[in-house]
């Protein structure tokens, strides 16, 4: 799949998230809350459960083929002041 460089990978996405008081793991779950409560369009690829990479994220979501617009996450961490 071709995605723009305006497109960002949940995990890439959340590797702008990461600080001393944000852990990985910590910004994964926040993006993929956004995203299923519908607060942060993306277009998301979900895991079957028996192919789980690394830890569970709320609904499923595969977080190295779910990808978020770079304009959208921007507006989402505006918006929730998250940084």
């Amino acid at each position: 799949m071709d995605h723009s460089i305006s497109s960002l990978s949940l995990l890439d996405a959340v590797q702008l998230l990461v600080t001393g008081v944000v852990s990985e793991h910590d910004a994964e779950i926040m993006l993929a809350r956004a995203i299923e409560h519908g607060d942060l369009p993306a277009n998301v690829k979900r895991w079957a459960t028996e192919q789980w990479e690394g830890k569970q994220l709320p609904g499923n979501i595969n977080r190295l083929e779910t990808f978020i617009e770079r304009s959208d996450l921007d507006a989402w961490l505006s918006r929730e002041k998250v940084i």
